[in-house]
This record gives structure tokens, C-alpha cells and sequence, in this order.
């Protein structure tokens, strides 16, 4: 199973737990790391802006990567939120494997 990195940035530390909570309890990823609150400075509209955000690091697969992505644009404040999927080619066998068993929803 393809191993995914999800990249995307919130604008608050409330908005960025609540996302990474529940695409965990979802099974949509395996693990959310929320780092330190970074300073973005991007393009919108014309003009440069400068933002706080909070970066999300999201652990997930291939095969969840659709509903993943629907999620974060359902709860996310951004009108154009950046979702950035990047494939993992290497990992600790072990670690690749349980990211594959979190996000596999359990038999009934």
C-alpha cells in the first residue's frame, strides 16, 4: 500500500487539533503531527500576504488520500486550503505497516 505524507497549514492551534483528531477517530490518517506555528508568506488575490499558520504533518495512504482530502476541505476556514499529498518511497517496514493497519478500517 502506497504511504502518503500529507502536508496543509491552519490558522489557529484549536482549528489544527480539532482537524488532526478527527481524521484520526476517521481511520483517514494514522498519525497528525501539529507542529509550531510558522509564518507563511504567499501570493492571494494580487497581493503578497503574510499569515501565522500551524502546520499539520498527516500520515495516511494512497487509498485513503480521497476521503482525507474531502475532510480537511469540509473543515477547513480556508477558502483555497493548501493540501499537498507527497508519496513516501521509504520507510521502517514496520512503521509503513501499522500507518497501512491504522487507516484500515477493522472487520466487523
Amino acid at each position: 500500500m502506497e504511504a502518503l505524507l500529507v502536508l496543509t497549514n491552519l490558522p489557529d492551534a484549536a482549528s489544527a487539533q480539532a482537524l488532526a483528531e478527527h481524521v484520526v477517530s476517521e481511520r483517514l490518517a494514522a498519525c497528525v503531527n501539529i507542529l509550531a506555528p510558522c509564518r507563511s508568506v504567499y501570493r492571494w488575490q494580487g497581493q503578497v500576504e503574510t499569515a501565522e499558520e500551524v502546520p499539520l504533518l498527516i500520515k495516511t495512504t494512497a487509498a485513503r488520500y480521497p476521503d482525507l482530502e474531502a475532510a480537511i476541505r469540509a473543515r477547513h476556514p480556508y477558502e483555497l486550503p493548501e493540501i499537498v499529498a507527497v508519496p513516501i518511497s521509504r520507510g521502517l517496514p514496520a512503521y509503513l505497516a501499522w500507518l497501512t493497519a491504522e487507516t484500515t478500517s477493522p472487520t466487523p
